[in-house]
């Protein structure tokens, strides 16, 4: 059974996802952002696993 926690973990990791993937499709892809967006994808993931 999911918590709360995990829960919004999991949107917040779907959120960053297709931020990623719209970002990736745009003509002139702004680098940094994908950086830290992937970035911030990772720590999300990581934080999911440990629970």
């Amino acid at each position: 059974m999911q918590t709360a926690h995990q829960t919004a973990l999991t949107a917040k990791h779907a959120v960053l996802d297709r931020r990623i993937a719209a970002e990736a499709q745009r003509p002139l892809p702004d680098t940094v952002t994908l950086a830290e967006l992937k970035k911030q994808k990772l720590r999300i993931k990581q934080e999911m696993m440990q629970i």
